[in-house]
């Protein structure tokens, strides 16, 4: 950690310790995540280098996942982060989501609920509310297109079957993927999921849509309602 005598600026500090030079020489792996904001950030505050800003940062925001679920006008809240440098960060952290989440493309089939997860759980990990998306599937189950049906609070998504089935027959879909996140962390289904669930299932097959997997997201881990087996005895709703 840079000594606070050193704090007033980086170009002050000799050329072995600075971000940017550390980076090009030992690469990004060997800076911590202070020092890899700092890069973003560029300059810090009259008192202190864009280290100290960086790591007033993350300690007021707890952490890069912290940083990563706030807004813009609480990034904005730190002193040194204004809004293009608040613009920046929620940039190269969406950036960074979006080259962990394995592609998921129009023709593409979905092989197994694993690649859902993979694919979904870079967007969803750090969000503080529930968000509902739905995957379109044509008569080879080869992906249509994903769409977001609902963003609700912290423990509750409100999702009808017309808002569903709505989409999924405008674009002639012959099956669906349901797919919601718990940002408790624990993907273990509610009570609520189950019985919405079943409405789902039920409303599909009136429609002759089939709903073939609802995943639930949770802190590094999903559960798969097809996995469970627990699809087939949902042919009405409770």
């Amino acid at each position: 950690m840079p000594k606070p005598a050193r704090a007033s600026g980086i170009k002050r500090w000799p050329e072995s310790e600075r971000p940017r030079e550390r980076l090009f020489r030992e690469g990004p792996e060997a800076l911590s995540d202070a020092q890899l904001l700092a890069i973003l950030l560029r300059v810090g505050r009259q008192d202190n280098s864009a280290v100290q800003v960086a790591m007033e940062l993350l300690q007021q925001l707890e952490g890069l996942q912290g940083l990563s679920n706030r807004g813009l006008d609480e990034l904005c809240q730190v002193p040194g982060i204004g809004l293009a440098k608040a613009a920046q960060l929620k940039a190269a952290l969406e950036l960074g989501k979006r080259a962990l989440a394995t592609p998921l493309s129009t023709g593409m089939r979905i092989s197994s609920s694993a690649d859902l997860f993979h694919h979904y759980y870079p967007r969803l990990r750090d969000l503080r509310h529930e968000v509902f998306k739905i995957v379109l599937l044509d008569a080879k189950h080869t992906i249509i297109r994903d769409a977001t049906v609902s963003e609700g609070s912290l423990t509750l998504s409100i999702v009808h079957p017309r808002e569903v089935f709505n989409l999924a027959v405008r674009e002639s879909a012959a099956a669906v993927i349901l797919l919601h996140n718990h940002p408790s962390g624990d993907p273990q289904p509610s009570p609520e999921d189950r019985a919405l669930t079943a409405r789902l299932v039920a409303a599909g097959d009136v429609l002759g849509i089939r709903v073939l997997d609802h995943l639930v997201t949770g802190d590094k881990r999903y559960i798969s309602f097809a996995d469970q087996g627990w699809l087939g005895s949902m042919t009405t709703a409770p």
